[in-house]
């Protein structure tokens, strides 16, 4: 009994050790990739795959998906067949990367296929890959490689959300607001925007600053909705800069003042919005808090047009 006790603690520290050091080889693997040397990397990675350790082999599936020249060729066939290895493994950023070969496609190698890439994304998803849930809810949300479903999608959305990536609880926010695939319910939509703002989604704050301006499923409030504009356009949201632009220039739940317009309606015209290059514009063809230069307003008309 004792002897077989001694031999169970022998074989998994052998195991034990095995893993480690599969595990080493993958992380020295990274390290000489890291330092530009492809060949060492994938000398490393496959020792590492062919002892058991799967992100070894998706690993090698991403090296060779991307390529690097005569070092290590572009494969996309052999790096479907190392992200399958790494999948049927449990390895889910393995099952993550094949769905998104599947979704690409490469030609004739390996054809686009958005039903298998569902069905990779539905198994990395289902094992905690959170990227895996996102791109797998806007095949259900658009109905393309799946039936679409917009409760489906929006159940993804609200799994994107918990995994921590802000995008989902931006998009379960808009389900919330349109009534798609849930109940239409405002207040539910606020708060999921104020989560994803408050993580940093800039688009979130936009939305969740219509909705305080509007009083639509909130408390209305100016002040607020001012604020949330603000920092959206400080997450580089320029139509918010815009917006907030506006607010400034009409005094509209602030103090007015025509020179923080002109700043915010600048900042947002060189950030590629066009109603901020228009606004600019307009006060340039009035002398609006600058002097009056038609040459200019005629300009920024212009790159408005443009945009």
């Amino acid at each position: 009994m004792i002897k077989g006790e001694i031999m169970k603690k022998i074989i998994l520290m052998i195991l034990l050790l095995g893993v480690s050091l599969s595990a080493n080889l993958v992380n020295d693997g990274l390290k000489a990739h890291n330092k530009g040397n492809k060949v060492k990397a994938n000398k490393l990675w496959t020792q590492a795959c062919d002892a058991g350790e799967m992100m070894g082999c998706n690993n090698l599936g991403t090296l060779y998906s991307i390529g690097d020249g005569d070092r290590v060729r572009q494969d996309k066939v052999k790096a479907s067949e190392f992200y399958a290895k790494a999948c049927n493994g449990g390895e889910m950023l393995g099952c993550f990367n094949l769905g998104s070969l599947y979704s690409i496609g490469d030609g004739n190698r390996v054809r686009q296929d958005k039903t298998k890439a569902s069905e990779f994304y539905t198994k990395a998803c289902n094992g905690g890959h959170t990227g895996a849930c996102k791109n797998l809810s806007y095949l259900y949300l658009d109905g393309d490689g799946v039936i679409q479903d917009k409760t489906k999608a929006s159940k993804l959305f609200g799994k994107v959300c918990d995994g921590g990536d802000m995008s989902g609880c931006f998009n379960l926010g808009l389900s919330y607001f349109n009534g798609d695939g849930v109940r239409q319910d405002k207040t539910k939509a606020s708060e999921f925007y104020t989560k994803a703002c408050n993580g940093g989604y800039a688009g979130a704050c936009k939305r969740l600053a219509f909705l305080y301006s509007d009083g639509d499923g909130v408390r209305q409030d100016k002040r607020k909705a001012k604020e949330l504009f603000g920092k959206a356009c400080d997450g580089g949201e320029m139509g918010s800069c815009t917006l907030v632009g506006i607010l400034y220039a009409t005094g509209d739940g602030v103090r007015q003042d025509n020179g923080k317009a002109k700043e915010l309606y600048n900042k947002s015209c060189n950030g590629g919005d066009t109603a901020g290059c228009a606004s600019l514009a307009f006060m340039y063809l009035i002398g609006d808090n600058v002097r009056q230069d038609k040459r200019k307003a005629k300009e920024l008309f212009g790159k408005a047009c443009d945009g």
